[in-house]
């Protein structure tokens, strides 16, 4: 199992063989087939080990907090650092989700956490209508691992990475750009 986790975050499931897994376990490819005999109980182990050394925040730590922009702040800062510290990974898992139809069980549970997040992260703005969809859509936006990425590239740490976001949907909340 190690050696796939190894490989899926080196090189990403797309280009993770049988071949390089046995390489890297010192295995057959006879003994990892014994073990994944397809690819969807590959990926399903591979999660699964994954998942329990890298859990995602829990929204408990933020659902109840009343207000907007601080409820908006302290998700994005456990969110970012849930994406930092799995980088490595959620980055292979990103780039391949779309291109190998096994992996879309394993990455639809993570799709609709951040789906929720966004959710929460858009609720108790009191907006309505079209800047209730485009506070939203900055929601959506919000959670991606590849904005956090992109910030992160830009050199902001996760809790300034994060009180921008929150600014961001301030704005986006109150109609105003985000430089004002």
């Amino acid at each position: 199992m190690e050696a796939v986790v190894e490989l899926h975050e080196e090189v990403g499931p797309a280009f993770t063989t049988i071949s390089a897994i046995a390489e890297r376990a010192g295995v057959q490819r006879l003994t990892v087939y014994r073990h994944f005999p397809d690819e969807p109980s590959l990926f399903q182990a591979c999660s699964t080990h994954w998942m329990d050394r890298h859990p995602p925040p829990d929204p408990a730590a933020w659902s109840g907090i009343q207000d907007p922009g601080e409820r908006a702040r302290t998700a994005l800062t456990a969110l970012y650092g849930y994406f930092r510290n799995g980088a490595p990974m959620i980055s292979k898992i990103s780039r391949d989700a779309d291109h190998v139809e096994a992996l879309q069980p394993f990455v639809a549970p993570y799709r609709s956490f951040l789906a929720e997040v966004a959710g929460g992260l858009a609720a108790g703005w009191g907006v309505e209508g079209e800047r209730q969809r485009a506070l939203r859509a900055a929601a959506g936006l919000a959670v991606r691992f590849e904005t956090w990425r992109s910030l992160e590239e830009e050199g902001l740490q996760d809790e300034p990475a994060a009180a921008l976001m929150a600014r961001f949907l301030a704005c986006v909340a109150d109609g105003a750009p985000p430089g004002t």
